[in-house]
């Protein structure tokens, strides 16, 4: 017995596909690809906008590469860091794969292996990182251990022959980020220090409001970093590991966005560091620190980080004609941006509609491109030796009551590499 309402539906169906095909022929005639349909162009999808020009457009595809063909990484340190946002977010990447781990916990180790598809011959203790030399598939370092051990595992994985990513601050003293810097030269290999601030989409747009002067002349900074730490046994409490306290850790992230911003080095530092006595916390490293940036224009930068207080993260640029503000500026995520002014006579304030992407995804990418396209990362060696530099002025400021006068380095970016592109 024929089932008549099947028989309805099916030519119902193939009446909507070939008006479809017919759209899709007509839109072909007329010289333009159907919206839905899309085009394939060197191997990328691409769809014309279906919204008017006066929408938001939506982000074109993803276009990853495929799998095989992305940059292999080797995760060396499998801290809260690693293991809670940077391996999560090769999921998020477009060019980079994990592909081995470095560890001297084997137990985590191989856990987090056979969670990410790692083989078992991929995964190595630090006393064998120089057999990552054997291991084709890695292209790329990335040296997520305590700030003090830095130095030794960027140096074996640039024997190693390979690529290296480096967290920041990227080293406890001046010498030691010069030793790195030296080791890859020698090496031929590339390192990048891991800014994610330079690479996040709200930060970006922030750098580009301030030059391109959308906001007048940004004479005035106001960058913010704290929060509260707990136990006094981690490593970031113990000098010989971390080098320091709020400054290298959270308040880096203040001295390198100022920079960044501005494009210019700062030639003068001032700055005051306080502890609470009888804090565990901070036998050995400091608490809160406020320091101030003057840079050849005129700009300065009044930046404040701390071990001790409620977390606040927040940049405030402070233009002729109008002000910027991101809350949540140095987190991993739940940025806004918002830009006051005023505008017929009524100061208004408003949001700019930026997509949130993952910073670390980001940042791993353009290594990645960095690494395949053979050019010199945004944010390199000497973009971490300079932040280095003007934390030492920081501490000889605060420890004398001085100000510290720095170096005058003229021009815009002098230690960074081309911008990241969008691919």
């Amino acid at each position: 017995m024929i089932d008549k309402t099947a028989v309805s539906r099916r030519i119902a169906l193939a009446s909507i596909g070939a008006g479809a095909a017919g759209a899709g022929v007509s839109a072909m005639a007329q010289g333009r690809p159907p919206v839905d349909l899309g085009t394939v162009l060197n191997g990328k999808v691409l769809f014309p906008p279906p919204a008017a020009s006066s929408e938001v457009q939506p982000s074109p595809p993803r276009n990853a590469d495929a799998p095989t063909q992305r940059v292999g990484f080797a995760i060396v340190g499998l801290g809260k860091l690693a293991l809670e946002q940077v391996m999560p977010a090769f999921a998020q990447a477009k060019h980079a794969r994990p592909v081995a781990l470095v560890s001297g916990s084997p137990d985590k180790m191989h856990a987090i292996a056979a969670q990410y598809g790692i083989a078992a011959d991929a995964c190595y203790s630090y006393a064998d990182m120089a057999r990552l030399r054997d291991n084709p598939a890695v292209q790329v370092v990335y040296v997520i251990t305590p700030n003090a051990l830095h130095r030794q595992h960027v140096v074996a994985a640039a024997r190693a022959g390979k690529h290296v990513l480096c967290e920041k601050p990227m080293a406890p003293s001046l010498a030691d980020c010069h030793a790195m810097i030296e080791a890859c030269r020698a090496a031929g290999v590339k390192l990048m220090i891991a800014y994610r601030m330079q690479y996040q989409p709200h930060a970006r747009e922030a750098i580009r409001l301030a030059r391109s002067g959308a906001l007048g002349a940004v004479t005035l900074m106001d960058m913010i970093n704290n929060q509260d730490q707990g136990d006094p046994a981690q490593w970031r409490q113990i000098k010989a590991l971390a080098g320091g306290g709020s400054l290298p850790d959270v308040g880096l992230y203040c001295l390198n966005t100022a920079r960044a911003v501005l494009g210019e080095e700062p030639i003068e530092v001032s700055a005051q560091i306080w502890s609470p006595p009888g804090d565990p916390r901070f036998r050995e490293v400091e608490d809160n620190v406020a320091f101030s940036l003057r840079f050849p224009s005129g700009a300065i930068a009044n930046c404040m980080s701390s071990y001790s207080t409620h977390r606040l993260a927040r940049l405030t640029l402070m233009g002729s004609d109008a002000s910027a503000t991101m809350e949540h500026a140095f987190d991993y995520q739940g940025q806004t941006l918002r830009v006051s002014r005023l505008t017929d006579g009524k100061e208004q304030a408003g949001e700019i509609g930026i997509e949130p992407k993952n910073q670390f995804a980001l940042e791993l990418d353009h290594m990645a491109q960095c690494v395949r396209q053979n050019i010199t990362p945004r944010t390199p060696g000497e973009e971490g030796a300079q932040d280095q530099r003007i934390m030492e002025a920081i501490y000889e400021a605060a420890r004398t009551g001085q100000r510290v006068r720095l170096a005058q380095m003229p021009g815009l970016d002098r230690f960074r590499g081309p911008e990241p592109t969008a691919e």
